[in-house]
């Protein structure tokens, strides 16, 4: 089991958070704390970064739903980006690579023009 760990920093289009270790029944309230904490002005986008992501069970999809909710309620978009194989495969199986905007990287996360869908990654 990896600790989580939740990075914020700052990008031309929002706030982005790298998330690393492991998200599930015990770590997601981190991440929901995480999102509510932070200020989302409409228009922006929040990227959630998941490269360091190592595991994700269906706590950790749930906290990733929420933060999802959260940025709608403000106006604002959310992407997710470097989505790990397994994790990608889940959100694949249930039907939820239809609902987030998923990226290959942080920077085509957070281009200016990534609300356009032929910057989003093909999750097979």
């Amino acid at each position: 089991m990896s600790p989580l760990t939740i990075t914020t920093r700052d990008a031309a289009t929002g706030p982005v958070l790298e998330i690393t270790g492991d998200l599930d029944h015990h770590t997601a309230p981190e991440l929901r704390k995480a999102v509510e904490r932070l200020t989302l002005a409409a228009g922006q986008r929040l990227v959630l970064d998941l490269a360091r992501l190592n595991f994700c069970d269906s706590s950790g999809i749930s906290a990733l739903l929420s933060a999802r909710s959260l940025a709608t309620e403000q106006g604002a978009g959310m992407a997710l980006a470097a989505v790990p194989a397994n994790t990608a495969r889940i959100l694949r199986i249930v039907g939820l690579d239809q609902v987030f905007t998923i990226h290959d990287d942080v920077s085509a996360a957070t281009a200016a023009d990534s609300s356009d869908p032929s910057c989003r990654q093909t999750i097979v």
